[in-house]
C-alpha cells in the first residue's frame, strides 16, 4: 500500500479494522505483525527487504515501520482558527558495517520500493551477501505503559471542542486583566514496528496528546504573556477536571504575576531551582553530555569521567522509560530494545552512559533502550526519555532558609547549550528573590549562565519533593525531535552567574 493510497482514500477505512483492538488493548505490543498487516506488511516482505539490505555484506540491518496520524486544533478569540490532520506512513532501512551506517527510507510499502531503499542503504558495504533470517521471533512480553480506554482515532472533534471552549471561558473568568486566550490541542495515534536481521520483530502502539493555554493580560497599558500546558501518552480521559483547572490556574497566575515582577541584581549568587520544570537544566546542560555517542567521539566533558565522582554523594540521576503515560515513556525503543530505568549518577558517581546498539557495542555493554528517532526518515541515536534527579535528604523549606541572598527559579521558557562542553544560558520566565531565607519579590526576564557539569558539582542541597513535569517537552538533536519528560526536586546550586540590569 502506498502513502498516496492511504491519504487519497479520505477516511481511514484501512485503519478501522484495528481500531477496536487498539482501543481495548487486545492488539497490543507483542503480537507480531498485527497493526501493520493492514498495510500489507508480511514476514515475507520483511525477509526479502532484509535480504536486499544484507546483499553487500552488511553486519546488521533493521527495518523501522511507522504509521502516525496527528491531529491539531487551535482556538483563538473564542473560535477555532486552525484544525488539520497529517498522516505519516513509511519504513526506514538501516545497514551497519563496522562503524559505518547506511540509511534510506521509502513511503511506499511495496516490495519493489523497499528493496530499492534497502539496496541504497547497503551501498556502504562491499562484500559477499549475508543471509536474511528464515524465521522471526516475535516479542510477546513487552510492557504496557500506555494502554488507552479509547484510542484517539475514536475521538471526534465534537468531543475536543467543548474542552477548548471551557478553558477559554475559564481563563477570562479567572482574572479581569486577561485580554486574549489561545489554546492548542493535539493528539496522535499509530504504531511502530522494528524487524532486524537477528530475526526479531516488535510492534508498539504509541499514543500522544498535549494541550496548551497561552494568555495575554493587560494592566495600566502594560501587556504580559505566559503559558502553561500538559502532555502525555494518554487518551481523552487524561483531561480530568483537576488537570484542566490546573492549566487555567497556572497559565493565568504565571502571566499576571509578571506585572509585579522585577529583575534581580546581576552577579554570582546561590540559585534555587524549583521542583518540576527546572529539570530542563538537568536535561540540556548535563543529560546530553551523558549520551554515549558524544562520549564515543570524545566531544563530551564526561568522556573520561565514567566511574568517577562528579557530584555530591546525595545526588542521584536516572533516565527512565518506565513512567506510565508520561510523554517520555516507551515500551520499546526505536531499535527494538526494551527500556528500563538507567541509573546515570549513583551516589554522586557517573555509572553509565545512555546507549543505542552502536555505542553499546563500542563500550561492550548492553543497550540501555535509548536508541530513538524522530520518524522513519531518520536513523536512531542515543536519546534521553524521562530524565530526573531522585529526591535528596533536605526539605524545600530548609533549602530556601539557607540562602541569604539569591534567586528562586520557578519556570524556564528557553535556552541555549553547547552540548559537548555543557556551557549554557537559560531564560527564567518566573521566579522570586530570596532574601534572608525567605521568598520575597517575584522576578522575571532573567538569564542564568554557566556550565552544566560545574553546576552539578555545585548542587549542595537536594530536597525530598521530586516532581516529574507534565509539559510537552521535545528534545532536539542532530535535526531530530523526540518527546521527552524531565523533572527535579528543589535543589540549591551554590553559585551561578545571574544576568540582569542592576549590578
Amino acid at each position: 500500500m502506498t502513502r498516496q493510497d492511504l491519504v487519497g482514500g479520505g477516511t481511514d477505512e484501512a485503519l478501522l479494522g484495528g481500531a477496536e483492538a487498539e482501543r481495548t488493548g487486545t492488539r497490543g505490543p507483542g503480537e507480531g505483525i498485527g497493526y501493520f498487516a493492514r498495510f500489507g506488511v508480511t514476514e515475507t516482505l520483511i525477509r526479502e527487504t532484509l535480504a536486499a539490505a544484507l546483499s553487500r555484506g552488511g553486519d546488521y540491518s533493521d527495518l523501522f515501520f511507522q504509521h502516525r496520524v496527528s491531529t491539531s486544533m487551535s482556538l483563538e478569540d473564542g473560535a477555532v482558527n486552525r484544525a488539520f490532520t497529517t498522516v505519516e506512513l513509511g519504513v526506514g532501512v538501516r545497514v551497519i558495517k563496522g562503524d559505518q551506517t547506511g540509511y534510506a527510507y521509502t513511503e511506499e510499502l511495496s516490495l519493489e520500493a523497499m528493496r530499492s531503499a534497502a539496496r541504497t542503504a547497503a551501498a556502504i558495504a562491499d562484500g559477499p551477501s549475508r543471509a536474511s533470517p528464515q524465521h522471526f521471533h516475535v516479542f510477546k512480553d513487552l510492557p504496557r505503559r500506555y494502554v488507552l480506554q479509547a484510542g484517539w482515532d475514536a475521538v471526534r472533534p465534537e468531543q475536543k471542542l467543548p474542552i477548548l471552549e471551557g478553558l477559554n471561558t475559564a481563563a477570562f473568568q479567572a482574572d479581569t486583566r486577561v485580554a486574549k486566550v489561545s489554546l492548542s490541542f493535539s493528539d496522535e495515534h499509530g504504531a511502530v514496528l522494528v524487524a532486524d536481521s537477528t530475526g526479531r520483530i516488535v510492534e508498539d502502539l504509541q499514543p500522544m496528546t498535549s494541550l496548551y493555554l497561552s494568555c495575554v493580560a493587560e494592566q495600566n497599558g502594560k501587556r504580559e504573556q505566559n503559558a502553561y500546558g500538559v502532555a502525555g501518552r494518554a487518551g481523552l480521559d487524561f483531561y480530568s477536571r483537576d488537570r484542566l483547572d490546573r492549566i487555567v490556574r497556572e497559565a493565568v497566575a504565571r502571566t499576571t504575576i509578571l506585572f509585579d515582577s522585577v529583575q534581580p541584581p546581576a552577579g554570582e549568587m546561590p540559585v534555587v531551582l524549583a521542583a518540576g520544570s527546572s529539570g530542563i537544566l538537568l536535561h540540556e546542560a548535563i543529560g546530553h553530555g551523558m549520551e554515549a555517542d558524544f562520549n564515543r567521539k570524545g566531544t563530551s566533558i564526561y568522556a573520561d569521567k565514567l566511574n568517577k565522582p562528579i557530584a555530591h554523594p546525595f545526588v542521584n540521576i536516572v533516565d527512565d522509560g518506565t513512567n506510565e503515560y508520561a510523554r517520555g515513556a516507551i515500551n520499546v525503543d526505536d531499535e527494538g530494545n526494551v527500556p528500563g530505568k538507567t541509573m546515570l549518577v549513583e551516589n554522586g558517581v557517573l555509572t553509565t552512559f545512555l546507549h543505542d546498539s552502536i555505542s553499546a557495542r563500542h563500550y561492550k555493554v548492553k543497550p540501555t533502550g535509548n536508541g530513538r528517532r524522530e520518524s522513519y526518515r531518520h536513523a536512531p541515536l542515543p536519546r534521553m526519555r524521562s530524565t530526573y534527579m531522585l529526591p535528596g535528604p533536605h526539605t524545600p523549606d530548609e533549602i530556601i532558609a539557607s540562602v541569604k541572598k539569591g534567586i528562586y527559579c520557578s519556570n524556564f521558557t528557553n535556552g541555549q547549550v553547547n552540548i559537548g562542553a555543557g556551557d549554557f544560558t537559560f531564560y527564567v520566565k518566573n521566579g522570586y528573590l530570596i532574601e534572608d531565607g525567605k521568598l520575597t519579590r517575584p522576578i522575571k526576564d532573567v538569564n542564568i549562565i554557566g556550565n552544566g557539569p560545574k553546576v552539578l558539582e555545585k548542587v549542595d542541597m537536594v530536597a525530598n519533593d521530586l516532581v516529574i513535569d507534565e509539559g510537552g517537552w521535545t528534545c532536539g538533536k542532530d535535526g531530530q525531535g523526540v518527546p521527552v519528560s524531565q523533572g527535579i526536586p528543589t535543589v540549591r546550586v551554590a553559585s551561578i552567574t545571574v544576568g540582569g540590569r542592576n549590578a
